[in-house]
């Protein structure tokens, strides 16, 4: 609250806000069994509307400590990008977050990390990798908002990866036809299953 209030807006939308966030609990149900209530003190409401911009308003100063590297942020996804020059800044970069989200009543995941190094697979010259980040686990592919990168930024991985899924969906559309289902009707599931998927990210 005390970031909402920094920023310009209107005193009855930030009034809003504090009753909106205000003794907020939760539990979870599981097999018919629920737990014990507890009062959320951290993070976002999950599910609400207001969720992912009350993310980048509270993670808006969370920003890289070594210049050239950089930061970036979708609802809370967070991505650093160190250049091949600044590969000595890793644990900096990573200490900087530890304590900007101890400050901000949150935890950084560790387990949930992933460090990936891309590298030209066209150049002959051999790369001397760094040594892993204790407690970080380093990849060879990683996702970005569902597209599927590879270190030597190849896109055929994602290629097959959403074929694949295309092809299941066309299996079903098939059943959908069998079973009566109208082809306007089934142009409409097509879009939605089938088209949003290979269009989704297409420009990157």
């Amino acid at each position: 609250m005390y970031k909402l209030a920094s920023i310009n807006i209107h005193d009855h939308v930030y009034n809003w806000l504090v009753d909106f966030y205000a003794g907020r609990s939760h539990s979870t149900r599981f097999n018919g069994i629920s737990s014990e209530q507890l009062n959320i003190s951290a993070s976002i409401i999950q599910g609400s509307a207001i969720g992912p911009a009350s993310y980048v308003v509270n993670a808006a100063d969370l920003t890289t400590v070594t210049a050239g590297n950089l930061i970036v942020k979708y609802a809370d996804d967070t991505y650093i990008v160190i250049p091949a020059s600044n590969v000595s800044s890793r644990d900096v970069e990573l200490d900087h977050v530890d304590r900007w989200a101890e400050c901000n009543n949150l935890r950084l995941n560790r387990a949930k990390s992933a460090e990936i190094i891309f590298t030209d697979s066209k150049r002959q010259t051999s790369y001397i990798l760094p040594p892993p980040i204790p407690g970080i686990s380093r990849v060879t592919t990683i996702k970005i908002l569902d597209i599927t990168v590879t270190n030597h930024l190849s896109m055929g991985e994602h290629v097959r990866d959403v074929i694949g899924k295309c092809v299941q969906s066309l299996y079903a559309l098939k059943l959908l036809r069998n079973h009566g289902m109208s082809d306007d009707s089934l142009m409409v599931v097509y879009k939605a299953i089938v088209l949003s998927k290979l269009l989704h990210a297409a420009p990157a």
